[in-house]
């Protein structure tokens, strides 16, 4: 249906453009549809596209609207933060919608509404879809820090099993003297088991709740050792030394990272300080940027592509362990 909306299209400018060649610039298409039949003509082609694809425009639709929520919704509860799902909702709309309109008001006092529409756009795309990735940030710097704290939790563990106590009670012994979050994370263990679930379950669980390797590795070991028999201690000695020496690695790049990052920020920022340098200097040169549809559309496409270069060396930066 895409190929077919576009051959018509396609079709529809090729005809546009030979007409206006050939008849000295008038307007086939105006002057045996006119302007209502073209709008009725783009319109039912968009029609006949909604419909035949309706099912996945509806799914895009919920996917964009209530399941950015729900998403939200399940990153804060592994981050152990409650939220009711209203406010997230209106934290949504605003953030988005609610900003666009108070841009658009901005500009609209200083009277002008074309920049003012096309910065609200570019607000809204911005507020909508800038939730899902700030989440996912706030879960990566806790799942990185829960690393970190792993070489404490295992030594704990490991001394606790040396002294006599049973796994329970080490985990008891990491979740009251060390610090969120992995405290929390084995202190929901212990809650699971408390109502019954299995701890080869609550430990699997804890898998799914911080997906990283140093946590696959610790509870294979602890399942495994609980089944057949063997020394834990030893064995968290073990992967306390894996985990040390991962956790040195990452620390190192991390350091070499942080200096492509903050390259990529001051890029990143010098347009929008030499547009405020210029306009505070000199408002009646850039004055053509704000106040013409030709510089809201080159303003609106240079902030696009400094957005556009931060992602890439971001990208190019991002080393993974």
């Amino acid at each position: 249906m895409i190929k077919f909306t576009l051959s018509l299209l396609s079709i529809f400018t090729s005809a546009m453009a030979y007409a206006q060649d050939s008849s000295g610039g008038i307007n086939f298409f105006s002057d045996i549809l006119g302007r209502k039949g073209i709008l009725i003509a783009v319109g039912l082609i968009f029609f006949i596209y909604s419909y035949k694809n309706s099912l996945k425009l509806f799914a895009w639709i919920e996917d964009q609207t209530y399941g950015t929520r729900d998403y939200i919704m399940q990153k804060l509860e592994l981050l152990h933060i409650e939220v009711e799902s209203r406010n997230i909702t209106y934290a949504l709309l605003f953030i988005s919608f609610g900003l666009g309109v108070i841009v658009f008001g901005i500009f609209a006092l200083m009277g002008k509404f074309t920049a003012g529409l096309i910065f609200s756009v570019i607000v809204i795309v911005i507020g909508w879809k800038s939730p899902r990735h700030i989440i996912n940030h706030m879960v990566d710097r806790r799942i990185k820090k829960y690393q970190t704290q792993m070489v404490d939790a295992l030594n704990l563990l490991s001394n606790g099993l040396r002294a006599g106590l049973s796994v329970p009670q080490s985990l008891g012994l990491v979740v009251d003297e060390l610090p969120a979050p992995v405290s929390q994370e084995f202190n929901t263990i212990l809650q699971q088991t408390k109502i019954g679930v299995p701890l080869e379950e609550a430990f699997e669980n804890l898998v799914k709740r911080v997906p990283t390797q140093d946590n696959q590795m610790f509870v294979s070991s602890v399942n495994i050792l609980r089944e057949t028999g063997g020394n834990l201690a030893e064995v968290f000695d073990t992967i306390t030394q894996v985990i040390r020496e991962r956790v040195r690695l990452a620390q190192k790049i991390d350091t070499y990272v942080a200096q492509g990052k903050f390259q990529g920020y001051t890029i990143f920022c010098m347009p929008f300080a030499m547009m405020g340098i210029f306009t505070a200097s000199d408002p009646e040169s850039m004055d053509i940027l704000y106040s013409s549809l030709l510089g809201n559309i080159v303003l609106a496409a240079a902030i696009g592509l400094a957005f556009l270069g931060l992602f890439v060396i971001l990208k190019i930066v991002n080393i993974k362990v």
